[in-house]
């Protein structure tokens, strides 16, 4: 599982460390509104849902008491910074409950706010988050840069920036967005933040650091989950190293705070299938999937039951994976069909949409992996007559996939394969070598791949 995946997954993209970053800055922490609405402000017509933002949220879980609270003090009040809190209530559930449905629920609440304040800062902070989750990247960036243009320091537009300009792939921007965030309040979003954009750069020692100062900041016994999620990025690096049992011990300590925690379950999964022990692995898949649409999830659950001999059921997994994520998760979905050699024209297809969406370098290797199958379906990069083959292109996005030096078996061994099928067979097998001794086992298909173009060269 690649950290951007984790990171960014149908819950997706650092959504969970978005709110986390915004619950920081108490609410009544806003600047005076302009007398004319900011440029990259929403416009608003019509009336506003309030019914949905009002509505029960059910359970009886301590979010679903918060924001029951919000709304009873809405009811007798109608106070703007209550519609804040509340929003912001709606958007921990859910992460709690991995549903982006109920993101709505917290737009609502800011256009409340917004329908009369047009500038207030912490409901535009809010949008900025519902196009994060809904992959607007460029409309979120639009929005955080209106707001820090009249307030600077302004922490829940620094993170909305952050996440944006790392969606974007503009790493450069990332990093200086995100050091200022830490350097304003060195806290748990900020520190996460640094620790993946560290990570991306190769400066591994710098990565769990700033991770151990996120697990250490994430104090709210009321709220665990962001403590695990840092718990879980952290062993995450143990994994991409090829550390299997410092992984699971990350992961073994997320679950014991946050049961059932699906990124901890799927990491547990990860490590299980590359020890063999696929009963486990098809274990932690099954209870990941009952917590959360991701598409990863299924992907490696149906890696799981083929290991466990049931290729019947993997294929219905796999099924279901390509008939939704090409809705809802195409960067994924592109890099399971290329992986796997299936249906290579729509995996660059749908590659090719994500990099006008979310152009990075995740992006740059699924398109550059899809491009390769799309050759001779081998990984010999071979022309057939009557089939697309642009292995250039691919050369050059599989390069730049690696540009920022990023510690991933699975991106070096991309670029190791079709720089052999270019001819530049000594750079190749280096790759590929490196790839394999960093994580042996860093997907079922993959490694396997890699050990046997290996044994051709």
């Amino acid at each position: 599982m690649s950290l951007a995946s984790w990171m960014k997954q149908t819950i997706v993209v650092a959504w969970l460390l978005v709110a986390v970053a915004c619950a920081e800055a108490p609410a009544t922490e806003r600047a005076a509104p302009s007398a004319s609405a900011s440029s990259s402000a929403p416009s608003f017509t019509g009336q506003v849902n309030e019914q949905l933002a009002l509505s029960d949220p059910g359970g009886s879980e301590p979010v679903d008491i918060v924001i029951r609270a919000y709304q009873a003090n809405i009811a007798k009040l109608q106070r703007n910074d209550d519609w804040i809190l509340l929003g912001r209530a709606w958007i921990r559930k859910a992460r709690e409950t991995v549903d982006p449905t109920y993101y709505l629920h917290a737009k609502m609440c800011a256009e409340q706010v917004l329908a009369s304040q047009p500038d207030d800062v912490l409901a535009l902070g809010l949008i900025g988050q519902v196009q994060i989750n809904d992959h607007q990247f460029e409309k979120a960036l639009a929005t955080a840069d209106g707001v820090l243009a009249r307030v600077a320091d302004d922490l829940p537009s620094l993170t909305n920036a952050s996440d944006a300009l790392l969606e974007l792939g503009r790493y450069d921007e990332a990093r200086k967005v995100t050091d200022k965030l830490v350097s304003l309040k060195p806290a748990l979003g900020g520190y996460a933040r640094s620790s993946y954009l560290s990570w991306l750069h190769g400066q591994e020692e710098n990565a769990r650091e700033s991770g151990r100062l996120a697990i250490e900041s994430a104090k709210d016994p009321s709220d665990p989950e962001p403590r695990c999620y840092s718990l879980v990025h952290v062993a995450h690096i143990f994994w991409h190293k090829g550390d299997y049992s410092g992984a699971n011990a990350g992961y073994s300590k997320a679950l014991a705070e946050c049961p059932d925690f699906h990124l901890a379950l799927g990491g547990r999964g990860r490590v299980a299938l590359a020890l063999g022990n696929t009963a486990d692995a098809v274990d932690a898949f099954e209870r990941a999937r009952k917590k959360t649409p991701s598409i990863e999830v299924l992907w490696r659950l149906g890696d799981a039951k083929v290991a466990a001999g049931d290729e019947a059921a993997a294929e219905k997994v796999y099924k279901e994976l390509v008939e939704r994520g090409k809705q809802t998760d195409r960067r994924t979905t592109a890099q399971f069909l290329a992986v796997k050699n299936r249906d290579v024209d729509l995996a660059v297809r749908l590659a090719r949409a994500e990099m006008l969406e979310r152009p990075g370098i995740y992006t740059e290797d699924a398109l550059a992996w899809a491009l390769f199958r799309q050759c001779d379906g081998s990984t010999s990069g071979r022309q057939v007559p009557g089939r697309t083959c642009e292995l250039e292109e691919a050369h050059k996005l599989s390069q730049r996939a690696l540009r920022l030096g990023t510690p991933d078996a699975s991106l070096e061994y991309h670029a190791g394969a079709i720089l052999i099928a270019k001819g530049d067979k000594d750079a190749g097998k280096k790759l590929i070598e490196q790839a394999l001794q960093r994580n042996p086992k860093f997907d079922p298909t993959g490694a396997d791949e890699a050990r046997k173009l290996l044994d051709t060269q």
